[in-house]
């Protein structure tokens, strides 16, 4: 069945599945073909909230041994909801790109005595950043390749009010309102699609593995130089922060 997407962002396909695996090894590839052979690749996860980033990046990180992810979330936390690019720029991947560890606690962490860190440690392979706006316009001339998870836009709401309450979600349906609010003029200004190398189905329909497979696209920029393989098919329609974030 088709997926119902906001007005600014085109439908992907054809739509098939492939083995993460070979996904994988394709993000690396074409990564070090960008000069990340002496230094992690940088793979983007961006798209809607709740539209299933979080889990692909977890099945990419564990795809590639001794890979690493970063959660926009934990940057914007009780910071900003999308002012965190320098953040992430200056704190994050400038050293990483640049072969160094990171271990990072921004501001807030400190002020509201959050324990831990943002941790990169030095040589690993991958490093993925994944959320909402890790795929900026402001960030991307330090990113190898981009992901954009492409999701139906009635099942991401139904996940996101689902989250309200949740240790993971919005306190209320108040707050994740005001956080789509900005989230989707942000969205629609960075147009982060555009800079996929990938396009994933995070709300899938055709038949899939969910165990060693993942459903994709190619890229809506047909100049992009991951290889196509398959078949789908998609349209779109118009569907219906606070301290935290809705990732």
């Amino acid at each position: 069945m088709p997926l119902r997407l906001l007005p600014e962002e085109p439908p992907a396909g054809p739509w098939h599945a492939e083995r993460l695996t070979a996904a994988a090894a394709s993000l690396m590839r074409l990564a070090h073909a960008r000069g990340a052979g002496h230094r992690p690749a940088v793979v983007a996860i961006d798209g809607r909230s709740s539209g299933g980033k979080t889990t692909l990046a977890g099945r990419l990180q564990g795809a590639v041994a001794g890979s690493a992810v970063v959660h926009t979330d934990d940057i914007a936390w009780w910071y900003s909801r999308f002012g965190w690019a320098e953040l992430l720029v200056n704190e994050i991947l400038i050293p990483v790109r640049a072969g160094r560890p990171v271990s990072f606690r921004p501001p807030p962490w400190d002020e509201r005595e959050r324990p831990g860190a943002i941790e990169v440690p030095a040589g690993c392979p991958l490093l993925i950043v994944e959320g909402v706006g890790a795929a900026r316009s402001e960030s991307a001339h330090l990113t190898d390749r981009v992901i954009w998870v492409q999701s139906d836009e009635q099942e991401t709401e139904r996940r996101n009010l689902a989250r309200v309450g949740q240790p993971d979600g919005m306190p209320t349906e108040q707050d994740h309102r005001e956080w789509m609010a900005e989230e989707m003029p942000f969205q629609a200004r960075q147009r982060p699609w555009e800079r996929a190398d990938l396009i994933v189905c995070g709300t899938p329909w055709i038949p899939f593995d969910p165990a060693t497979e993942i459903v994709v696209a190619p890229p809506l920029n047909r100049s992009s130089r991951l290889p196509r393989t398959a078949c789908g098919a998609v349209r779109r329609m118009r569907p219906a922060t606070s301290a935290s974030t809705s990732g």
